[in-house]
């Protein structure tokens, strides 16, 4: 079962470079999210996640970890994070750190004994070949790197060599099986990596590449499972209170790990992109755009129903505005169209995940790649905070920051939205309001599709509740005769024509 204090949680992503500066050296840090803690609570987000913020090279914007129990230098020290975590709690606030285990820096330390000639008991800890010439399978690998004889495996970039948790399928004299004492010490060691963090103040991890831990692991990822569960008896044993969230996209495989929720991520195989990011083929038919040619919330729906049904007593589906790795929303759609979108996203099953900045409608910039990110550095620009220098996030010089804040005059701003009911920020804070205070929008109420007609809004209920949304540039029947009902919440026009719900153009509605 998913730890308790979910069911009413909504999540803030904060990548910590680009949030706050306080020092002025142009890069995010500890103590500016200190700062704006309130603003998040406010806001109506009383959990946190917060990208890697351990001691790295950055070659990989920290999902290169060279030592997971130090806080990196730009952004403070561990006292800073400790008392990040009581700040947090003191405001009824939980916070989750990025978990990377499937693979570390070719820095750390683990790393470094276990590429020497000599072996030692960490020699096992990476996935290494008997030969220099002989790689793996359908895996990337390197050698020439280290003294000892042999390449290594690969689990994302060149920088990040594989942690060894085994093969779930020996055919080579190198490979280990999964319950070798080497790969089960491997896992021991991300236990203490988590049992440090917990027990300083942490809630708990978000995971990343979840799923890639044992190698030639079946469609199941029985192997890898089998692992998470192993680490989820742990934290049962040890720290019940905490969370897990998978970089998984799987919710089924996820959940039944040991997951508490499993994000819905942005791949062709779950239909997510098909709400606000459908424009690969060059025609933008995302199911929010108000001008979309071929409006189909079902190619999502049929997906994501079937998860729900199949996992609705495990633990949650997580559905997320944008994250570090996804181009912002705003690309596609303007701000009306992302009151719509985000209207559904935070009424929906779950526990829903905010990034930083698309609560202003923050733009993606088309910007060169800084530490690995590649088409993504554009998602992870500055937070705008007001008009002042650098829009706010930092008082150093501007060819100092991290990355560039939007140079457009109209760039979007905290300052500039706050307290404007029209605003796109004041209108997520008053959805995330009304989830906290109705039950039925949390995260454990039932929830059932009415009607996804192309030709119609989308009609959906949450409990009690009937909601429907209307993205269209033209006023639209739902058909769903809600006599006796009355309209609680609403984005645009909405009424009740001789008890049928008829919504505006663009429009959101509640009835209870």
């Amino acid at each position: 079962m998913p730890a308790k204090w979910l069911k009413d949680t909504v999540f803030y992503e904060i990548y910590p470079q680009s949030f706050r500066d306080t020092n002025g050296d142009g890069i995010g840090d500890l103590n500016g999210i200190i700062e704006k803690l309130d603003y998040i609570r406010d806001l109506g987000c009383n959990a946190l996640w917060i990208n890697p913020c351990f001691d790295s090279p950055f070659k990989d914007a920290g999902y290169d970890v060279r030592d997971y129990k130090k806080v990196a230098p730009r952004y403070g020290t561990n006292s800073d994070l400790y008392r990040l975590f009581g700040e947090a709690h003191r405001r009824g606030m939980r916070v989750l750190l990025d978990l990377v285990p499937g693979h570390t820096s070719e820095e750390h330390a683990w790393f470094k004994m276990s590429g020497k000639a000599e072996p030692n008991e960490y020699s096992n800890r990476y996935i290494w070949t008997n030969h220099w010439w002989q790689g793996c399978r359908d895996m990337p690998y390197i050698g020439g790197e280290c003294e000892r004889a042999a390449t290594y495996v690969l689990n994302f970039f060149k920088c990040q060599p594989a942690l060894n948790y085994g093969f779930a399928r020996v055919e080579q004299p190198w490979q280990l099986p999964v319950d070798h004492p080497d790969c089960i010490a491997t896992r021991e060691a991300v236990k203490d990596v988590m049992r440090f963090w917990l027990s300083h103040g942490c809630d708990g991890f978000r995971v990343d590449m979840a799923n890639s831990l044992v190698k030639y692991d079946d469609e199941k990822k029985s192997a890898t499972s089998a692992v998470w569960r192993d680490i989820r008896g742990m934290l049962d044993a040890e720290f019940p209170d905490a969370a897990l969230v998978a970089e998984w996209s799987c919710p089924p495989q996820a959940l039944r790990a040991g997951y508490d929720m499993d994000f819905c991520l942005n791949n062709d195989d779950t239909g997510y992109y098909t709400l606000m990011r459908d424009y690969q083929t060059g025609e933008d038919n995302s199911y929010f755009k108000k001008d979309a040619a071929r409006r189909d919330i079902r190619r999502f729906l049929n997906i994501y129903t079937d998860w729900y049904r199949d996992t609705k007593d495990l633990g949650y589906i997580s559905l997320l505005t944008c994250n570090h790795d996804t181009v912002r929303p705003r690309f596609s759609l303007e701000p009306e169209e992302l009151k719509l979108a985000y209207a559904f996203l935070f009424t929906m099953p779950g526990v829903p995940f905010l990034y930083y900045g698309d609560e202003i409608g923050m733009r993606y910039l088309q910007l060169p790649t800084k530490e690995g990110g590649y088409f993504r550095t554009g998602s992870r620009t500055p937070m705008q905070w007001d008009s002042g220098k650098n829009l706010g996030f930092s008082d150093g010089c501007a060819d100092s920051l991290y990355l560039p804040v939007d140079p457009a005059a109209d760039a979007p701003t905290v300052a500039a939205q706050q307290g404007d009911p029209a605003s796109l920020l004041e209108t997520v804070r008053a959805l995330l309001s009304l989830r906290h205070k109705e039950s039925d929008l949390q995260a454990d109420a039932d929830f059932s599709p009415l009607c996804a007609d192309p030709e119609r809004p989308f009609v959906y209920r949450r409990g009690s509740l009937l909601l429907a949304v209307n993205p269209a540039g033209a006023p639209a029947d739902t058909g769903v005769d809600v006599s006796g009902r009355e309209i609680i919440f609403a984005i645009g026009q909405a009424q009740a024509d001789a008890g049928t719900l008829v919504l505006g153009a663009q429009s959101f509605a509640v009835v209870k």
